[in-house]
């Protein structure tokens, strides 16, 4: 059993968290859909940009799940592999335009996205380090009658 003072971490996705998670599942749908219409459709014409659409689609549904249901293991993994995802497509494909001939979800930081797959991934690792901090119990009343 556990004890009821004993100080909780509050869930990834309640509060300010369901903002996040909305904006996770925004991004999950946008993503995964222009990822399957591309690689349904046209794989042949950008395949590498095209797959990392999907892929980006998928870690957003993942991160979503994952903050919505307070996995927090899960979580930490689908949002730092976002980072790392948005940091190295976003560089190569300004770097290396001839592997992106079309634009990705994570091209160019973002930018399509108005840079928000740039900016989210760290708001959902402050929010994730935010929310693993335990509650902190309030003192119990110390004063003594007499």
């Amino acid at each position: 059993m556990t004890d009821p003072t004993a100080p909780r971490r509050r869930p990834t996705g309640t509060g300010a968290g369901r903002l996040l998670v909305a904006v996770y599942g925004v991004l999950a749908l946008a993503a995964t859909a222009r990822g399957l219409y591309q690689v349904g459709t046209k794989l042949d014409e950008a395949p590498v940009a095209y797959v990392l659409s999907l892929v980006a689609g998928v870690v957003y549904l993942v991160a979503t799940l994952a903050l919505a249901l307070d996995r927090r293991r899960l979580a930490w993994a689908a949002v730092g592999f976002e980072l790392a995802g948005v940091l190295v497509v976003g560089l190569l494909s300004i770097v290396d335009v001839g592997d992106f001939p079309d634009e990705t979800v994570w091209s160019r930081f973002g930018a399509g996205y108005g840079y928000v797959p740039l900016l989210l991934p760290f708001v959902g690792l402050w929010w994730l380090r935010r929310t693993g901090r335990p509650d902190v119990p309030a003192p119990a009343d110390q004063s003594t009658v007499g």
